[in-house]
């Protein structure tokens, strides 16, 4: 499945939110993060029906639990991550939002700026676009 949208400008929480997960997502997918995420807003809404983890709020000390689909921008390895109330279109972001981890800041890797269109690749069938 490839996922297209826009690079847009994110909260600024995601250095905070990075540093309490990071220990625990190296320890789940061997991963260590990049202290920041990828913003992307879709044409349509997506939803993450099965992750492939979950990041308990009580494993890492948060407020709500982290749902992770692996995917791929461009040739690097990446995670879509998703709070519960996200996912639920409830949260600060809207469902039409994606935020995307990953080891690389993928703004200077691949140098994206605001309103970059981007192709995010993700094989796995237990996310779905509606």
């Amino acid at each position: 499945m490839i996922i297209k949208g826009n690079v847009v400008k994110g909260l600024g929480e995601a250095k905070y939110w990075v540093g309490k997960i990071e220990e625990m997502f190296k320890e789940k997918t061997g991963m260590k993060l990049f202290y920041g995420t990828l913003n992307i807003k879709l044409k349509e809404p997506y939803i993450i029906e099965n992750p492939m983890i979950i990041l308990k709020k009580e494993e890492y000390g948060g407020t709500e639990d982290v749902l992770v689909m692996q995917c791929q921008i461009n040739d690097a390895r990446a995670y879509i991550v998703r709070t519960n109330s996200n996912n639920s279109n409830v949260g600060d972001h809207k469902t039409d939002i994606i935020e995307v981890v990953s080891d690389v800041n993928f703004r200077e890797k691949f140098n994206l700026k605001d309103g970059d269109l981007v192709e995010i690749r993700n094989k796995l069938k237990s996310a779905y676009i509606f």
